[in-house]
């Protein structure tokens, strides 16, 4: 039971699943400390606020949450992607109490205890060895690495995440045995960079309950599978050395699911993107991909009105969208980010015309993934269940990332649990979901 006296911290989580890894490190600490963790401003003590700095909306979104919090609380400690420039948060709110960077752990905490000393209490200094999470209990992000080695003209990260830092592979699949054990059913792995896992330590030998496993993607993604749960790979930068894992996806390992992001088909726009790969090298590698992994579904994001893209690289950008069918796309209008290279680049695309590209690309898009998605319909699906209502649930396929793929509806759901792994046939389809019931019995 926990102390009426323990110190209460309120926290707000805002950005991308690696800056929630983030925020879940810093409530495990805290709850390892002796500290409550509260749901609302009145309650706190104080609040500690995890930002996205990646593009201008994140950066405003995140300046409304500190001011929130100050108004509500008045006491706040900023971190996340925002803190690198901390500049811009105390000129916007020079009330808080500290800024700190992203993935600075030790820095939080050292600013919690100047403002809110700690209360030991034997009895409530105990986290469960999953530690706090803020996904629900059936999926868990498993981060393997910080930082970047890349220096993509339109991305921040590096300056402000660092370059790469690998986790130790022994310590990242200790944290995945341990959620698997308190009951998750879908790793889901990230970082900045997931296919660069262990160049930094020259992919060295790890020991992970007396076995050795070498720090790298492939070897890590054998280690995973073997724990029985879905295993979903994010962020995975096209390497050559990513071939190697569709076999394990073919096998039944890993779920055959790669996420890419390729940004761009244009050799002369990748070029300024300073991304090494061609889009007929992304194109013949995703025909490899199929051709050993039929099912596998492919996740990818790309950036349209990129300065100096012309009508010309913009249709290439289409036909290669028709030739390589993707499953998932995400795309982006390209925003000036404040210390990005590519804002000193000539020819920058006006806002009218990025928009326009961004309509047409996506008219592009969805019309290839609805009809991937027709083509399930009567199909039979393993679904993992999300939520359940009555008789009615949602959930996932294999094709289907929380938060930002699509999801099932399930009908005929009683009895059924969150983290469930159910057959179900597929009735119905949209360009995003899909509706599903009971297989039907002969």
């Amino acid at each position: 039971m926990m102390s009426l006296q323990s110190p209460k911290v309120g926290f707000v989580s805002l950005g991308c699943p690696k800056a929630s890894s983030d925020s879940e490190r810093i409530l495990t600490q805290l709850r390892a400390e002796g500290y409550a963790i509260s749901g609302s401003y009145d309650d706190a003590d104080l609040v500690v606020v995890n930002t996205c700095g990646f593009i201008d909306s994140a950066v405003e979104e995140s300046l409304d949450a500190i001011g929130e919090a100050l108004a509500e609380n008045g006491k706040v400690i900023v971190t996340g992607c925002l803190g690198a420039k901390s500049d811009v948060v105390k000129a916007a709110h020079p009330d808080v109490l500290a800024v700190t960077g992203p993935h600075a752990l030790e820095e939080v905490m050292t600013a919690v205890h100047a403002h809110l000393p700690k209360l030991h209490d034997p009895y409530t200094d105990l986290v469960p060895p999953q530690g706090i999470r803020l996904t629900p209990q059936h999926y868990a992000y498993l981060k393997i690495s910080e930082g970047c080695n890349h220096r993509c003209s339109f991305c921040i990260i590096p300056s402000m995440r660092g370059d790469l830092v690998s986790r130790p592979i022994g310590e990242v699949m200790t944290e995945a045995e341990n959620l698997v054990n308190a009951g998750v059913s879908e790793l889901l792995v990230i970082s900045q960079d997931t296919s660069a896992y262990g160049v930094d330590v020259k992919y060295r030998t790890g020991f992970w309950n007396g076995r050795p496993v070498k720090t790298r993607m492939t070897e890590l993604a054998r280690a995973l599978g073997d724990f029985g749960v879905w295993v979903r790979m994010h962020y995975v930068y096209p390497y050559p050395h990513v071939d190697e894992i569709i076999p394990l996806m073919a096998d039944g390992l890993i779920l055959p699911y790669l996420d890419v992001p390729f940004q761009h088909s244009s050799p002369r726009i990748l070029k300024a993107m300073k991304r090494p790969a061609s889009s007929e090298n992304n194109l013949a590698r995703i025909k490899a991909w199929r051709d050993i992994c039929p099912d596998i579904t492919i996740r990818s994001t790309f950036i349209v009105g990129f300065p100096g893209e012309t009508d010309e690289d913009f249709e290439h950008l289409l036909d290669f969208l028709q030739e390589a069918q993707l499953d998932r796309v995400g795309c982006f209008a390209y925003s000036a980010v404040d210390g990005a290279a590519a804002n000193a680049l000539d020819q920058h695309v006006p806002e009218s015309l990025k928009q326009e590209r961004l309509a047409r690309f996506m008219e592009v898009q969805e019309a290839i993934s609805a009809e991937k998605q027709k083509a399930k319909v009567g199909r039979i699906e393993t679904v993992l269940i999300d939520e359940v209502d009555g008789d009615e649930a949602i959930g996932r396929t294999a094709a289907d990332a929380p938060e930002i793929d699509g999801v099932v509806y399930l009908s005929g759901a009683d009895g059924l649990q969150p983290g469930d792994l159910v057959e179900a046939q597929i009735v119905n389809s949209d360009g995003h979901d899909l509706w599903a019931a009971p297989p039907a019995r002969n």
